[in-house]
């Protein structure tokens, strides 16, 4: 069996930087092994796969362990591969997934715009020892779909150095990413900043995570009193998300690089 696959950098301007995704056009379904025995060779943070169905596409995400619910850079990607290379003719794509129907446009300036829901978080106390796992005590902590931890500068958030085998016991029982993020500072043209940490799902850090900003992005722009946020995620290789919260929806924007199209050959070639 052969299958094409793509390696695309989301949230990129260029390739080398934002979060590669492999994107894998399937006719039918694979099973989930191998989806998840293709994932874990790629070693990628997300490897999506679609099925087209109808007008549009059910796509599904896997890590190089688990299935995931929902990830923005890799629809990013495979909403980048149909629109630029499989069907350039079309203005938008819609997915079917496990958080319901994703769409995507064509947006502003190059970038493509992902309508995904808005998950909004709840104050809690700091997990025990939360402050000593990662090097700085956050100044407010949030749970929800992820965990947030608020903190007073990019710098903060700039130099945390998680222990992740304690961080991942602390949320595997949660099922959760950390989200750890703080305004942006004054003239840098980002109104906040993050950093994303899932390392019970075998993610120690993520580059760039679309997902995490339906989190974030309903606690800043009631933080700041502004829909229209941008964000920029300061992993080494850093993304920046132009963001819109509307009502129980957040669209997200961002690029794509092209950097790889290839064949994945299962068994003797044909």
């Amino acid at each position: 069996m052969e299958f094409r696959l793509f390696q695309v950098d989301a949230f990129a301007a260029r390739p080398f930087e934002g979060n590669p995704a492999a994107v894998v056009p399937l006719d039918a379904w694979l099973s989930e092994d191998q989806m998840l025995a293709i994932a874990a060779e790629n070693n990628l943070a997300e490897t999506a796969f679609f099925v087209q169905e109808g007008e549009g596409y059910g796509l599904r995400w896997f890590t190089p362990t688990v299935e995931v619910d929902l990830c923005g850079h890799a629809t990013l990607a495979t909403a980048h591969v149909i629109l630029s290379r499989l069907a350039p003719e079309r203005e938008a794509v819609s997915f079917e997934t496990r958080s319901g129907t994703l769409t995507v446009t064509r947006g502003r300036e190059g970038r493509y715009a992902m309508d995904f829901p808005a998950r909004p978080s709840r104050p809690m106390p700091a997990p025990k020892d939360l402050g000593a796992m990662i090097g700085v005590q956050p100044r407010m902590v949030f749970t929800g779909t992820n965990l947030i931890a608020v903190f007073d500068s990019a710098a903060d958030v700039a130099r945390l150095n998680p222990a992740f085998e304690p961080l991942a016991r602390c949320l595997g029982p949660r099922n959760q990413g950390l989200i750890a993020t703080a305004p942006g500072d004054d003239g840098s043209g980002f109104d906040f900043v993050s950093r994303f940490f899932a390392p019970a799902h075998g993610i120690n850090e993520d580059h760039v995570t679309g997902s995490a900003h339906c989190d974030s992005v309903p606690y800043w722009a009631k933080k700041l009193k502004k829909p229209e946020l941008v964000a920029r995620q300061i992993s080494p290789r850093g993304g920046t998300v132009w963001c819109r919260l509307e009502g129980e929806r957040v669209v997200l924007e961002g690029m794509c690089a092209d950097y790889l199209d290839g064949t994945i050959t299962l068994g003797p070639r044909s």
